[in-house]
């Protein structure tokens, strides 16, 4: 799709300049931005008349657009915006302005998708009579019924929305799962793991044969996959690059066993699919730093006010992230520490994240923090401007939700970089390595301006002399990814199977 940027000025600043990306044939949700009109109009207590009296257009006018049917010249946005005391950007923006606002937009799309046309039902405005709940009711069911009909066509809401659940499970149960730390424990008894230390390759044999179940190494496995699993000859292909004496070929030799041990079947909507994804990366942690030699030497390291990520990752031999998260799950039912957990890049965006210490992190309307932005006084991002930014950075921030103390970590050998981050409530850092930092900062985040603006002397210094271009192609393509699902060339899985069975 072709796109254009407009230069947009703010009606109480000449010099401010807001950069507007639109389609070749203008705004690209005519829907939103009418919605977004009549927020702002409504905050204004104007009518239709009124508005259009201001802006010099008749109120037909107005209501065409406001109801999505027609597209607004760039001169109409303006007076607009200078009217209703808003930015145009404000009334651009691809948010819808409220919840209400939400539930329309999406009854209106429910009501256009092929699937509803099927029913053969007219067409239902969405009026003042219509509840949100109502609306809330006809959108879960219709997504039940797209789902059943094809999981492949979840959305970047339903993604959202069951993200957003599981996440608050993970919560509720301090980010430990006592049904897959008892499987891993189970596992490692049928591989003969009977001591401490880092779980060995011949276990990690042992275990897959004990399913058995075959580990190959190839140098031909398809690109889309990380293993391929042959169940009809009960063979796990993972490339020959990844020896099993590596950690991630550890993991992935585990991640498909953990199906296996878990029980899963192929996953007929999008809530299993994300919690098979889960159970199974945590049932790999847990195999390879298991649970009863791990809290034994967390509990020492606790008495010796010692904890630390990278000695837990020494011991069991694994990456800093899964160290990282082992010790979170671990932390709260052998340690009474709550602990939170974060994996972010450079721009502060989050990758992964368990909040069991009450940090305000930022989360999406469903309570999920994947995909949220970080503030840039935190820890996992200060990380990234360190001298030492490869060694383990260690911050206290003092926060709306009260001060605590982390350690970051930058894993080098993952690209792009990521931060990895462990932190807990001031009140429990003095247990922790680290603790004695002199680091100290406050952030306002998610709810104040903090740095969502830049200081006040910076931007006098600056304001309408600089254009920056975004770099925006990752996230792009993954909002317009059509399947959440990781994409796989089922022909190529199959070509490579047909070349290795006998």
């Amino acid at each position: 799709m072709l796109s254009k940027s407009l230069f947009l000025r703010r009606p109480d600043s000449a010099s401010f300049a807001i950069v507007i990306t639109m389609n070749q044939n203008g705004i690209s949700d005519l829907a939103t931005f009418g919605q977004r009109l009549r927020h702002f109009r409504r905050l204004k207590a104007l009518t239709l008349e009124q508005l259009g009296s201001l802006v010099g257009k008749p109120a037909p006018y107005l209501s065409l657009l406001e109801n999505g049917k027609r597209e607004p010249k760039l001169t109409v946005i303006n007076s607009l915006a200078a009217v209703l005391s808003v930015a145009p950007a404000l009334l651009l923006d691809a948010s819808p302005p409220n919840r209400r606002a939400a539930l329309e937009l999406e009854l209106d799309r429910i009501q256009t998708h092929p699937l509803y046309a099927e029913f053969g039902l007219p067409a239902l405005r969405s009026s003042a009579r219509v509840t949100d709940d109502w609306i809330e009711h006809l959108s879960t069911l219709f997504a039940a019924y797209r789902k059943a009909r094809d999981p492949a066509l979840a959305t970047a809401e339903d993604v959202r929305r069951a993200n957003g659940a599981l996440t608050r499970q993970l919560e509720d149960a301090h980010g430990y799962l006592a049904a897959v730390e008892a499987k891993a424990g189970e596992a490692l008894d049928r591989a003969g793991y009977r001591g401490s230390g880092a779980v060995s390759s011949r276990h990690l044999t042992d275990l897959a044969a004990s399913f058995d179940f075959e580990i190959r190494t190839v140098d031909d496995v398809p690109a889309s996959v990380r293993s391929v699993t042959d169940l009809a000859n009960r063979r796990i292909y993972v490339p020959q690059r990844n020896e099993l004496r590596t950690r991630a070929a550890r993991k992935v030799v585990l991640q498909t066993l953990a199906h296996v041990a878990l029980g899963h079947s192929s996953p007929e909507d999008l809530d299993t699919f994300l919690r098979h994804r889960l159970e199974t990366a945590y049932f790999a942690s847990s195999v390879l730093v298991p649970e009863a030699p791990a809290a034994a030497f967390l509990k020492d390291a606790k008495a010796s006010r010692d904890l630390s990520v990278e000695d837990l990752k020494e011991v069991f031999y694994v990456s800093y992230e899964m160290a990282a998260q082992r010790l979170v799950n671990l932390s709260h039912p052998h340690l009474s520490i709550s602990a939170h957990f974060l994996r972010s890049d450079a721009a502060g965006y989050v990758w992964k994240a368990f909040a069991g210490t009450g940090v305000p992190l930022p989360r999406d309307e469903y309570g999920g923090v994947e995909g949220q932005r970080l503030c840039r006084q935190w820890g996992t991002r200060a990380a990234f401007q360190s001298a030492d930014k490869f060694g383990i950075h260690y911050q206290y921030t003092d926060t709306p939700g009260g001060t605590f103390w982390c350690a970051t970590h930058i894993e080098a050998d993952s690209e792009p970089h990521h931060a990895v981050t462990v932190g807990v409530r001031f009140e429990e850092a003095k247990f922790f390595r680290g603790r004695e930092t002199k680091r100290h900062t406050k952030s306002a985040c998610p709810n104040g301006a903090c740095c969502r603006r830049p200081p006040p002397e910076l931007e006098a210094r600056w304001e309408g002399s600089v254009w920056a271009s975004a770099r925006s192609q990752s996230r792009l393509l993954g909002i317009l990814a059509p399947d959440p699902y990781p994409a796989v060339d089922t022909t190529e899985v199959y070509e490579f199977l047909d070349r290795h069975t006998d």
